[in-house]
């Protein structure tokens, strides 16, 4: 081919791979016009149209319409800013696909009754504003009230932040989150692990930083877990000292029957499952690593106490 040479539309349809049916489509719409026509009649192309075909195809493939292609191979839109907000609606379109992947995805493994489904629907569709006030409605209702400085950093670790374009395993930890946040006894249960941390504090004598005993249970139960002590054996007695002693110092009182069985009691507070699952949600929404299961550490201690403890 050369630049002086008009081609017709079934050479163009070689030349390009596409059918004449689609370049006579193009032709009628004005987007690749005739240079000229045969003596018969037949419309003819110059050498140009080929690249213009080119780009056409190309510009359709992503997804976009003919008006709008039209204008950018006759130069009266630029193509950067077409392709940036057709990027941005794609980007878009994405988004709500993603969504409605995820809801699609949890009502099928969960076997989501009509109604279920339409409340995970309107969580997965959240804006960010309503998000965050839900969230925030779950951590005042769980924190406030309670004077303790150290529950301002709990509760921006306990914030889930969703990203702008989530992956779908975020959407459904979201959704199942969400719920969590709205669950009357859920919420029951966090207030009172932390109404139980504020009760430890003011009673305690001790001075420097104070170690949650949940944080001190892990450290001292953790190599009796991989070493393999049985919880009720001899081998577990200065373990089960060692953090029941911490308690007694933390409340300012003797390590006796009733601490102990205090302790207990609050150790199966902290290991309630509802607990665990809304960190390792937390973690997938926020793009966190997986948080370490505690509950065999909750298991060891609590089974540790019980069996030093007369009824």
């Amino acid at each position: 081919m050369d630049g002086d040479t008009l081609y017709s539309i079934g050479e163009l349809a070689r030349r390009t791979g596409l059918t004449v049916k689609t370049i006579r489509f193009y032709s009628d719409r004005g987007i690749v016009a005739p240079t000229d026509r045969s003596p018969a009649g037949y419309r003819l192309y110059s050498i140009d149209a080929v690249a213009r075909l080119d780009l056409v195809r190309t510009l359709r493939e992503l997804g976009l319409d003919l008006p709008t292609i039209r204008k950018v191979v006759d130069r009266e839109l630029s193509l950067p800013e077409v392709a940036a907000a057709h990027a941005e609606a794609l980007a878009v379109q994405i988004r709500v696909l993603r969504l409605r992947a995820a809801v699609l995805t949890a009502v099928a493994e969960r076997g989501s009754t009509p109604e279920e489904t339409e409340i995970m629907h309107r969580l997965a569709q959240l804006s960010e504003d309503e998000r965050r006030r839900l969230i925030g409605d779950f951590l005042d209702a769980a924190f406030g009230g309670l004077d303790a400085p150290a529950f301002v950093g709990v509760m921006r670790s306990m914030t889930p932040e969703l990203p702008g374009s989530p992956e779908a395993e975020q959407v459904q930890a979201w959704v199942e989150l969400a719920e969590m946040s709205l669950d009357p006894g859920f919420r029951a249960v966090v207030r009172r692990m932390a109404e139980d941390q504020v009760a430890e504090q003011p009673q305690s004598g001790m001075t420097g930083p104070r170690r949650d005993i949940g944080a001190t249970v892990r450290d001292q139960v953790g190599p009796a877990l991989t070493a393999g002590i049985d919880p009720a054996s001899p081998q577990a007695d200065p373990i089960v000292a060692a953090f029941t002693a911490h308690y007694a110092r933390l409340l300012g009182r003797p390590d006796d029957v009733e601490l102990r069985r205090r302790l207990a009691t609050r150790l199966e507070s902290l290991n309630d499952p509802r607990r665990e699952r809304y960190l390792q949600l937390l973690a997938v929404v926020n793009g966190w690593p997986a948080p370490e299961s505690l509950a065999p550490v909750f298991d060891w201690s609590v089974q540790a106490l019980r069996v030093r403890t007369p009824r």
